[in-house]
C-alpha cells in the first residue's frame, strides 16, 4: 500500500441539540472524539444516529450547543454512503479523481488516484467502468474517492449495508486496514452491532436522540468474532438497546 498517512482530526460536541421545527431529533449530546479514533455509532431506526453523523461531518448545523471539528474548517472531511454513487460514464480512475475537486487534473491527479486505488486493493482496475465491477468493488471505488483528497475526518453512513455477508466481512477488514494505514478519524453509523464492535475503538449507542451508552472496545486487532470477550461487548450493547426482548436481540 502506497498512500501516506494523513493523521486524524478531533471532534468535540458540548450539549448539542438538533431540531427540525418542533421535532427535537438530538439533545444533550456531549462527546469528545480524539484524533485518529474509530467510532461506531449504533441505534434503532429513527433514533438520530445519521443526524448526528451529518452534524459531525458538516452536512447540517446544530440548533444549540457547540460543535468543534477542525476538519470542517480545513475542508478535510469526507463521507461514504451506503450506495457507491459512481458516475456510470466515468472510469474507475476518473470516478476517484472526482474526489480531488475542481482544478486538479493531469499527471499529479492520476498519481494520487492510482495510489489510493492501490490502498483499497484495486491496482490495475483503473480503466474499468462501474458496470464491470461487483458491489464490493464499487464500494471500494467510493471509499477511494472519499480518501483521495487525504481527509482527516471520514464519515461512513452504513457503507457496507448493501453488501452480502461474505463481501461485508472482507470490506470490514479492508476498511480497518486503510484506517490503520492512513490514520484518519473514522465515524461509522451501522445497524450491525457485531460490525460496530469489530471496527470501533468505542461504540456509541443513540436512543431517542440521546447518548445512552459510550462503550470502549479494548480488544486487540484484528478482532475475532465468537470469542467470549467479543460476545460480552455485543451483549452489553444489545441489552441496553432491547432490554429483555429476546426476539429483538436475535434479529441483531
Amino acid at each position: 500500500m502506497s498512500s501516506q498517512p494523513t493523521g486524524g482530526s478531533r471532534v468535540s460536541l458540548k450539549d448539542v441539540k438538533k431540531a427540525f421545527g418542533s421535532n427535537v431529533v438530538l439533545q444533550g449530546i456531549d462527546l469528545e472524539i480524539p484524533a485518529g479514533q474509530f467510532v461506531s455509532i449504533v441505534g434503532k431506526s429513527g433514533c438520530g444516529k445519521s443526524t448526528l453523523l451529518r452534524l459531525m461531518i458538516g452536512l447540517d448545523s446544530v440548533t444549540a450547543g457547540v460543535l468543534d471539528a477542525p476538519a470542517l474548517k480545513e475542508q478535510a472531511a469526507r463521507i461514504v454512503f451506503q450506495e457507491p454513487r459512481l458516475l456510470p460514464w466515468a472510469s474507475v480512475k476518473d470516478n476517484v479523481a472526482v474526489g480531488l475537486g475542481e482544478g486538479q487534473s493531469g499527471k499529479a491527479a492520476d498519481q494520487q488516484a492510482a495510489a489510493i486505488l492501490d490502498e483499497v486493493g484495486l491496482k490495475g482496475r483503473e480503466g474499468l467502468w462501474p458496470s464491470q465491477l461487483s458491489g464490493g468493488m464499487r464500494q471500494r471505488v467510493a471509499l477511494a474517492r472519499a480518501l483521495v483528497s487525504q481527509p482527516t475526518l471520514l464519515a461512513l453512513d452504513e457503507p457496507l449495508g448493501a453488501l452480502d455477508a461474505l463481501t461485508r466481512i472482507d470490506m470490514q477488514a479492508l476498511l480497518e486496514g486503510v484506517w490503520q494505514d492512513l490514520g484518519f478519524t473514522a465515524l461509522m453509523v451501522t445497524h450491525d452491532v457485531g460490525e460496530a464492535v469489530a471496527l470501533g475503538d468505542r461504540v456509541i449507542l443513540i436512543d431517542h436522540g440521546q447518548v445512552v451508552l459510550d462503550l470502549p472496545v479494548n480488544l486487540p486487532r484484528p478482532r475475532k468474532r465468537g470469542t467470549p470477550e467479543f460476545a460480552a461487548l455485543e451483549g452489553q450493547i444489545l441489552d441496553k438497546l432491547f432490554g429483555d426482548d429476546p426476539r429483538a436481540r436475535e434479529a441483531h
